[in-house]
């Protein structure tokens, strides 16, 4: 028999660096045969709000499961609320953890906490770093199965030679800290005056303001696309050989992910689950945030050694392939049919 899915979420297609899975993922599930309806679409806080909880009211005679991405910021608690009508109207339902800065969340709201992730059917952390965390709060009704990519969709393109063109993937906010970016850009074109780097993503804060004033005052070499649908910054990347992810707070990003497939260096503050996704000088290299001094170095050694960027390149590669939705579908179905 057919399961019948209710997906909740921020489904905004047209900016693919706002937090959503739910389009890839809503679309993986219809393939394996399950009839899924999603919510929502819509930009505006509160009427996404009504779209997602009068979907529940209106299907929860037929409906068998409810999947809810679950985030650290104002989106927990319209996952918190979306939990409390599914529990209203005895609906299971699973929320799918996101985001670096839930721990921080279920530490600071405990009472809603365990309501949302204490009564759900499972909870589903996409790494190690959110499953321990979750695990040492008490939450046993865990466990892990990672953000899926279609690996057809990231094309391993080898490298021979690096040289300081770096890529950064991600929204303009100030805990995505992209002014480190262009600082450790700043100080690769001491020694490389022809440094580029290309930032994709869209403006979330004014942080983008801001790394336009720094770009024009140092006169550094570097382009701005606003935001990109996944297909164009993955044919972009063709361009690169460095991706930087320079985060303060980060759990596993897709965008790492997709990174480690297209065969790009990944250089990346070690935060939140950063040192579970990429084993340092081995498929990817970590540094200290806020430190983009030793970024610069550390992009300058790949350069200067490029054996050591070719074997972590395709050390990643072979990483990933566990993240391929091929790898990842039967651990969902298990799940889903239980």
């Amino acid at each position: 028999m057919t399961k019948s899915i209710l997906y909740i979420g921020n489904d905004l297609q047209i900016n693919s660096f706002t937090a959503t899975y739910i389009s890839f993922f809503s679309k993986m599930l219809r393939k394996e045969g399950y009839k899924v309806k999603t919510a929502s679409t819509r930009s505006n806080k509160a009427l996404r709000l009504i779209e997602m909880l009068g979907l529940i009211v209106r299907y929860h005679k037929t409906t068998d499961i409810v999947l809810i991405d679950t985030y650290g910021a104002m989106n927990f608690y319209y996952a918190y609320l979306v939990a409390k009508t599914c529990q209203a109207y005895k609906v299971d339902y699973i929320p799918i953890l996101h985001g670096g800065n839930l721990p921080e969340r279920l530490r600071a709201n405990i009472k809603y906490s365990k309501s949302l992730f204490g009564k759900a059917k499972i909870n589903i952390a996409p790494s190690e770093f959110l499953y321990d965390i979750f695990q040492a709060e008490g939450f046993y009704n865990t466990r892990i199965i990672p953000n899926a990519i279609q690996m057809e969709n990231y094309p391993f393109k080898k490298r021979e030679n690096f040289k300081p063109k770096l890529l950064w993937v991600r929204r303009f906010q100030k805990r995505y800290n992209p002014v480190m970016a262009l600082e450790v850009l700043l100080m690769l074109k001491k020694d490389y005056p022809d440094a580029e780097l290309c930032m994709v993503g869209p403006d979330k804060d004014g942080t983008m303001k801001t790394c336009k004033k720094f770009a024009k005052k140092h006169q550094l070499n570097l382009k701005f696309t606003g935001k990109l649908k996944k297909k164009d910054w993955a044919r972009l990347s063709k361009n690169y050989d460095f991706f930087i992810n320079t985060t303060n707070i980060d759990n596993t990003p897709i965008s790492v992910i997709e990174a480690m497939s297209l065969g790009l260096a990944v250089v990346s503050t070690d935060v939140g689950g950063m040192p579970v996704l990429i084993n340092n000088n081995s498929d990817g290299v970590l540094v200290p945030v806020n430190n983009a001094k030793t970024m610069a170095a550390e992009i300058d050694d790949l350069i200067k050694n490029p054996e050591k960027a070719i074997s972590l390149t395709g050390n990643a590669r072979e990483k990933v392939a566990a993240f391929s939705w091929e790898n990842v579908k039967s651990q969902w179905n298990r799940v889903l049919n239980s």
